[in-house]
C-alpha cells in the first residue's frame, strides 16, 4: 500500500465520545430534568481552560472515577455534580455510552478544589492525552464558550443578544434574528512532488527549525480544492495539480475546521511570500530522518492534523517536539 492510500486513525481531537442528542437542546423541560439528574457531570470552562487530574485511582458517586475522568494515569476532566457547578452560562453537550448527560458551564475562572489534585490545562496541552469521551466533551466546551464570549451582540442590529438552544443558539430580542456557532473552515496540505518529497514550510513567527504543513483559510465562494491550490501558490509559490482530501479536526483557536488535503506540485520552485512562509524546504524521508536526528528540523505538535499528514506520508510516528 501506498503512503496516498493510507487512511488516518481518528485525530485526537476529532474522537466522537458522546452522543450529542441535538433533538433536545429546545426541550426546556428535558433540560431541566437532565440538569438536576444526581448522575449528569459538568464541565466547567474558563478562557478556553478546564481543570483536569493527572491520575484518578478513585471512583466518584456514580460510577464516574474520581475527577470524572477514566481512571488510571494520565489526564482526565474534572466533572462535578450539577448541583457543585458555579454559575455561569449551561451549553449542553450530550449523553456519553453509560447513559450520563454532560454539560458545560463558562464562568468568570474556573473553582478551586480542597484536594489540590486539580490544575487548570488547555487543549494544546491535554487534548491529545484525553480519553475519547473527554476529548470530545473538551473540544465542544472551548468551541461553544469562545464562539459565546465573542458573539454577544446581534450583528443585525447591534443589541444584545440572549442564549437559547441549550448553547447551540443566539437569539436577539430586538430583531428576532439567530446566530449559530461559526466555524471557520480552513485547508491544510501535505505537498509532494514526483519524487515524493514533502513541502514543508516555517511561518514567520515560528521559533528556528520548526517545520509543518502548508495551511490557509477558505475564502468565500472558493470550493476547498481551489483553496488548497490558492494557497500554496500564494505562500510558497508552488503550483499543484491533483489534490485529495484526506481527513479533518475541529481546531477551536479559536473556531477553525481543519480539512487536511494531499496535493501533487506540478513544480518544484519555491519562492516563499515573506508574509506568512519565511522558509520553506522539500524532504525527502532520509534528509527528515537526519534533520530530526540533528535537531535542525523540529516537528509540528502531536496534537495536530499537520503531524499525522506528514506520517502518513513519513511511514512512521514523528519524534516529539522539543519544548
Amino acid at each position: 500500500m501506498s503512503w496516498t492510500e493510507r487512511t488516518i486513525e481518528p485525530l485526537a481531537l476529532a474522537r466522537p465520545g458522546v452522543d450529542r442528542d441535538a433533538e433536545h437542546r429546545t426541550d426546556e423541560a428535558w433540560l431541566a430534568a437532565a440538569w438536576s439528574h444526581p448522575t449528569t457531570r459538568v464541565l466547567v470552562v474558563s478562557g478556553g481552560q478546564v481543570l483536569v487530574i493527572d491520575d484518578t485511582p478513585g471512583a466518584a458517586p456514580g460510577g464516574a472515577p474520581a475527577g470524572g475522568g477514566t481512571g488510571g494515569a494520565g489526564p482526565s476532566l474534572v466533572l462535578l455534580p450539577s448541583f457543585e457547578a458555579p454559575e455561569g452560562e449551561r451549553y449542553f453537550l450530550g449523553t456519553d455510552t453509560d447513559g450520563v448527560r454532560h454539560f458545560a458551564l463558562a464562568a468568570e475562572s474556573l473553582p478551586g478544589r480542597m484536594d489540590g489534585e486539580a490544575r487548570p490545562a488547555g487543549l494544546r496541552e491535554v487534548g491529545g492525552l484525553l480519553s475519547r469521551r473527554d476529548a470530545g466533551l473538551m473540544v465542544h466546551a472551548v468551541a461553544l464558550e469562545n464562539w459565546h464570549r465573542m458573539h454577544g451582540f446581534c450583528a443585525r442590529c447591534g443589541r444584545p443578544t440572549v442564549i437559547a438552544a441549550a448553547g447551540h443558539v443566539r437569539r436577539c430580542p430586538a430583531c428576532g434574528a439567530e446566530h449559530y456557532p461559526r466555524t471557520d473552515p480552513a485547508v491544510i496540505m501535505l505537498v509532494v512532488d514526483e519524487d515524493d518529497r514533502a513541502l514543508l514550510g516555517r511561518q514567520v513567527h515560528w521559533p528556528e527549525g520548526r517545520f509543518s504543513t502548508l495551511a490557509g483559510f477558505v475564502e468565500p465562494g472558493e470550493s476547498l480544492e481551489q483553496a488548497v491550490v490558492r494557497e500554496v501558490a500564494e505562500e510558497v509559490g508552488v503550483p499543484v495539480g491533483e489534490v485529495t482530501y484526506v481527513a479533518s479536526q475541529p481546531w477551536p483557536f479559536p473556531s477553525s475546521l481543519m480539512l487536511g488535503f494531499t496535493a501533487q506540485a506540478v513544480s518544484t520552485g519555491i519562492r516563499v511570500d515573506g508574509d506568512e512562509i519565511h522558509e520553506a524546504r522539500w524532504f525527502s524521508r532520509d534528509e527528515l530522518t537526519e534533520c530530526f536526528e540533528a535537531g535542525t528540523v523540529l516537528p509540528p505538535s502531536s496534537i495536530s492534523i499537520a503531524a499525522r499528514l506528514i506520517e502518513n506520508w513519513y511511514g512512521k510516528p514523528l519524534p516529539a517536539p522539543r519544548r
